[in-house]
């Protein structure tokens, strides 16, 4: 298949793509359509698995030539052991999630460091639609209120208080508008929120 370039595709994915290291070993939680991870391995020379629940996005994985395995990730990564990948991607899939602590744990301890994105709740456009009486909708929460797949509303300030919770350590986070980082009032004028994370280190 052709190669594809995310940068005029999916500039979000190609910003994020620069925090993956080259030759890594990866996991992609969530992985749809295969896009990320055949950027990865034609670009930065990565290796590793996709995990994709629906049918047609597994059927598109594997047409890129991806190894992508059918799992609900609501189930967790037990089928990893602790430290299997320099990398896990979980990218715009956990505001889906019933069990989020849970899957945000499960991320960490199988992969050396996690990128984590979702959409910002906060976002100032977000936030308008509200004062006008209405449920969101924009390109990164592009549903309607009745069949959005999203179960999950965060904003950044939202997301570094629960990766506390949970022991984990932010070593860098940023939020995107079309996918170009913010740096003046992220996290009102940012769409999209990109987290990278480890667990911290325990004290001897």
């Amino acid at each position: 298949m052709k190669f594809e370039d995310l940068t005029t595709l999916r500039p979000d994915l190609a910003f994020i793509a620069h925090w993956v290291g080259d030759g890594a070993h990866v996991l992609d939680v969530g992985c749809g359509d295969g896009a990320m991870l055949r950027y990865l391995e034609k670009g930065k020379r990565c290796t590793g698995y996709g995990i994709e629940i629906a049918d047609d996005k597994v059927l598109e994985s594997t047409r890129r030539g991806i190894n992508v395995i059918q799992h609900d990730m609501e189930q967790g990564l037990g089928l990893f052991g602790d430290n299997s990948f320099d990398t896990v991607l979980c990218l715009s899939s956990l505001q889906m999630m019933q069990h989020v602590e849970a899957l945000l744990r499960d991320i960490v301890r199988v992969g050396n460091e996690a990128i984590v994105s979702f959409p910002n709740f906060a976002y100032w456009p977000h936030r308008v639609a509200l004062l006008k009486g209405r449920m969101p909708v924009s390109r990164s929460l592009p549903y309607q209120w009745y069949d959005t797949p999203n179960v999950r509303c965060a904003t950044i300030y939202d997301f570094k208080e629960l990766a506390e919770e949970c022991g984990l350590e932010v070593l860098d986070y940023v939020a995107l508008a079309e996918g170009k980082p913010v740096s003046f009032l992220p996290n009102l004028r940012g769409s999209l929120a990109v987290f990278r994370l480890r667990k911290k280190a325990k004290r001897v």
